[in-house]
């Protein structure tokens, strides 16, 4: 049998989790190295190698643990919800991500840009399915009339760019802002922007 791992054991392997989402955050998978990542970590490199046998695995495992949270928002649009207020939870939840898991955005985006090389046949299958079930809720809503005609992927693909900018992105945004916060008023802005965009004109 496999021995539980020791609260020891536990600790650095969080540490180095932790301490390869900075370094991959920041410098993308070709730009971090071990060395930096065992530095961040407080740990000696033998001592990284221990727990994991290469870069790759470090970034496999915040990937992984990455896209069994990245996907809930998504998840959580209920068909049988009202569909502005489910379609503006979603927007919220989305802008929350972005606020809560900066570097888990960044991390990903990083991942695309590189051409997804990681998670590529996810992005084609797992991620697919689900955006194209969202899809078509969001198109029954619409040819009910509950909603503006809008194509629903690319009212999708919105919400990620206007939510994940706030991520990926926050060193300009606090630049033009001054410094400020921009999240509070972000959330306004977009609930007042997706209500404008999904409301029936009578």
């Amino acid at each position: 049998m496999t021995k539980a791992p020791t609260r020891i054991q536990k600790r650095n392997r969080a540490a180095i989790l932790s301490a390869g989402l900075d370094i991959f955050s920041q410098y993308g998978f070709r730009g971090a190295t071990l060395d930096q990542i065992a530095d961040a970590a407080g740990l000696s490199k033998p001592n990284l190698l221990y727990y994991f046998p290469s870069k790759e695995a470090i970034h496999s495992a915040l990937l992984e643990r990455l896209l069994e949270t990245w996907l809930d928002p998504l998840k959580a649009l209920d068909g049988s919800g009202d569909p502005i207020t489910e379609i503006m939870a979603y927007a919220q939840r989305k802008l929350a991500m972005s606020r809560d898991f900066p570097r888990e955005s960044r991390l990903f985006a990083n991942e695309i840009l590189q051409g997804a090389p990681r998670i590529e046949e996810i992005l084609k299958s797992d991620l697919k399915r689900l955006v194209d079930q969202k899809a078509e809720i969001i198109k029954a809503w619409a040819d009910d009339g509950k909603i503006a005609a809008i194509d629903p992927h690319h009212l999708i693909f919105s919400i990620w760019a206007l939510t994940q900018h706030y991520a990926d992105f926050d060193v300009q945004v606090r630049a033009v802002l001054g410094g400020r916060d921009p999240f509070p008023d972000a959330a306004t802005h977009l609930d007042h922007l997706f209500q404008r965009m999904l409301k029936v004109e009578p």
